[in-house]
């Protein structure tokens, strides 16, 4: 049973025990949970406290409702390592994750307008759009932009459901050194919105990525958009020997 006396409200305590169960495997992945007037009878307490644990649960992502049948245990959300220097599609290949990219926008030689995160703002780069799909459901979106003369005559190639990092080995011969990735909350356009399938004033997690390569900084800088609700992106790290 629950402590009534506890300082803690009687509906967190109810989600930390759910959540426990949910996390030691006694609750399993896609498992149907009791309905609210069978826990609050299990717990002693009212339908509107079950439903206020029930409620954090799912912002936690631990559980999910299903109209018309029930409430269940979320499955595991996928991860993918999305900033290693390997590329995009190689970390949904990893994983083993049929994911398909489809070309928004085909590649071109253009100048970039003013634009004060973009190494390329007042020059002249390729730049190309694609989106990342998965299970049918859109899930990243990357704005690329290539230096000119590391990536000559890129606009030659077949770039449609290609890696774009092993395009680059192949045909250029580049591989990156190095480079910076910045973070924050980003928001699109309603075009760009209707291809995530949000709105425009739906939170996502926008990526700035610059990869520097043995020929030259600065070689490649992408914009990227993920949607956090379908996937999980990670970023692994490796030992340092700073303080």
């Amino acid at each position: 049973m629950l402590n009534p006396d506890s300082p803690i409200p009687l509906y967190h305590q109810l989600a930390e025990r759910l959540g426990d169960q949910i996390r030691n495997g006694e609750l399993a992945p896609g498992q149907r949970i009791p309905s609210e007037p069978q826990l609050a009878a299990r717990y002693g307490i009212g339908r509107p406290t079950v439903r206020q644990a029930l409620d954090s649960l799912v912002r936690q992502g631990l559980l999910c409702r299903r109209r018309g049948s029930g409430t269940y245990v979320s499955e595991p959300a996928r991860e993918i390592d999305l900033f290693s220097l390997d590329g995009t599609s190689a970390a949904f290949h990893k994983k083993g994750l049929a994911a398909t990219t489809l070309i928004r926008e085909a590649i071109r030689l253009q100048p970039i307008e003013d634009a004060p995160d973009n190494p390329f703002s007042g020059r002249t780069a390729y730049f190309f759009s694609r989106l990342t799909c998965l299970d049918g459901a859109p899930v990243l979106l990357e704005d690329l932009y290539l230096h000119p003369q590391l990536f000559a005559g890129i606009e030659s190639l077949d770039l449609a459901g290609r890696s774009l990092s092993s395009v680059t080995a192949k045909h250029f011969m580049l591989r990156p050194m190095g480079g910076k990735q910045s973070f924050r909350i980003g928001y699109l356009d309603a075009v760009r919105a209707r291809c995530l399938d949000v709105s425009v004033t739906t939170p996502l997690l926008q990526v700035e990525r610059r990869l520097d390569f043995a020929a030259g900084r600065d070689g490649f800088f992408s914009r990227l958009f993920c949607r956090t609700d379908h996937i999980v992106f990670s970023q692994h790290m490796g030992a340092s020997g700073h303080g």
